[in-house]
């Protein structure tokens, strides 16, 4: 199905306001029989095509992430490569498919984190920044190390924090270990293991390269 066709469906099924839309359903069908359902549904195009249209952009919608991902890295890239730099690895899906960075270059290793701030509670996010964070960190290269984000506020908010790791790291216990048997278990705060590598790994704000004024 073409999606616009599907879209103009479900923008047709749902009108100005979805709830009311359903409460209109609702409150109109009370005591109809099949055959008058039938005429109703007629009407109001509620059909197979409408369930298709919705399954369709509902499949869409669950691969913009990866499609945001990309896409930012790809935009960035013009901008970012310094003269003489060139790509040697690239990591465009979801995860690293294989490949240990989302990008490596001959000066520089980088990871990109698109995220939706908003400012409350976003453990999910912060587990994920902090994982990215770390693995650049502890990398041994003598090549640059990028965290590219999307807006720096949260981010270093959260590094400068004072969440506990054994929190930020209930899902990567190995990396819980790595850290304590390298720096001591006196290191059990974001803001301690940032302090250490704040100098390693720049935090950079991406927004300006793929587009955007304000936060995605």
């Amino acid at each position: 199905m073409i999606l616009n066709q599907a879209i103009e469906l479900i923008q047709n099924f749902q009108g100005k306001s979805l709830t009311d839309s359903l409460s209109v359903i609702e409150s109109s069908i009370v005591g109809y029989d099949a055959g008058q359902l039938n005429v109703f549904y007629g009407d109001r195009a509620i059909n197979d095509v409408l369930m298709t249209s919705a399954v369709s952009i509902k499949q869409l919608a669950s691969q913009i992430n990866v499609v945001i991902h990309a896409a930012g890295i790809l935009l960035s890239l013009p901008k970012i490569l310094e003269p003489g730099e060139v790509i040697q690895s690239l990591s465009l899906g979801a995860g690293n498919t294989g490949r240990k960075f989302d990008l490596e270059t001959n000066i520089r290793i980088a990871e990109y984190k698109f995220i939706d701030w908003k400012g409350g509670p976003e453990s999910i996010r912060q587990n994920g920044v902090f994982k990215d964070f770390f693995e650049l960190a502890e990398y041994k290269t003598e090549k640059r190390k990028i965290l590219y984000v999307v807006g720096t506020t949260h981010t270093l908010k959260f590094l400068q924090g004072g969440r506990a790791l054994s929190s930020v790291l209930q899902k990567q216990p190995e990396i819980l270990a790595r850290i304590q048997q390298t720096y001591g278990e006196g290191v059990s705060k974001t803001r301690d293991y940032y302090g250490l590598k704040k100098h390693d790994v720049e935090i950079s704000d991406v927004t300006s390269l793929i587009g955007r004024t304000s936060e995605i």
